[in-house]
């Protein structure tokens, strides 16, 4: 198993408090030709893009062009509260009120890269926190549904991924328990999730498409997790319907909801 401090990220649901009502609003990042559409003001502050993410490809080893591409094309600064948005470009996690975190590039990188979205998958994002992974999801995908639990968190991810150009087609938000997924829109090729569950959840290998990728930290709370990747080898949600491989050690914060 790898352990590596620069890949340590804390993301998830950890704040106690109540969801508050469900509710669903959309983003896009696609024109009509399904081709992803460039934030607006794409070239700010690209230059510290770029030396970031020339760190995140030597430091994670990770070289799909695809994804290190849609990292570059999102502006991660405008996906962190405005007094921080000074260290957008470091990479490490940084807070976003409600005890959590935007999360580390290295490890969106590690995560993206894991479940290798392809153009005309649908993905499914457990967790929105700042909205920040799925709009590298929205640049890479046919689709992307993302659920956040804390409603406060879920309408600073619609804010930001507005405001970073992402119009109404291509992300699906909703507020509430991830546990569950989103049935009604499965089946999923990609699910990323970005908190811990003692277990991986059930709901979420049963909407796993054939051949789809679920990359999930599995551990208990306060302590080092590992880091898995589940590939649908066939049907049904048995044992052998999954293919299950660690990629490394990780510290997320606890799944809130039924997955805790």
């Amino acid at each position: 198993m790898r352990v590596a401090g620069a890949l340590l990220l804390v993301l998830g649901c950890e704040a106690r408090s109540d969801p508050g009502p469900g509710r669903a609003a959309q983003v896009s990042t696609a024109s009509d030709t399904g081709r992803p559409a460039a934030p607006k003001k794409s070239d700010e502050r690209a230059a510290e893009r770029e030396a970031l993410f020339r760190s995140v490809e030597r430091e994670a080893e990770v070289h799909d062009p695809r994804v290190l591409a849609a990292l570059r094309r999102v502006p991660r600064h405008r996906f962190v509260p405005a007094p921080l948005s000074d260290r957008a470009y470091e990479d490490r996690p940084l807070p976003i009120g409600h005890d959590q975190t935007i999360s580390q590039p290295t490890v969106v990188a590690v995560m993206t890269a894991a479940v290798a979205p392809a153009s005309t998958d649908r993905c499914l994002e457990i967790g929105t926190g700042s909205g920040y992974q799925a709009a590298v999801l929205a640049e890479l995908c046919a689709r992307v549904y993302s659920i956040e639990y804390l409603a406060p968190l879920a309408r600073f991810a619609e804010e930001n991924l507005r405001g970073a150009g992402y119009l109404e087609d291509r992300v699906m938000l909703r507020t509430g328990d991830g546990y569950r997924g989103w049935p009604e829109a499965a089946p999923f090729h990609v699910i990323v999730v970005t908190a811990a569950p003692e277990s991986v959840p059930k709901p979420l290998l049963s909407q796993l498409a054939a051949g789809g990728r679920l990359v999930i930290p599995v551990g208990p709370e306060g302590a080092v997790q590992e880091l898995e990747l589940w590939t649908r080898t066939g049907s049904g949600d048995g044992p052998n319907a999954f293919d299950r491989r660690t990629l490394m050690a990780v510290r997320f914060v606890p799944f809130l909801g039924e997955g805790r």
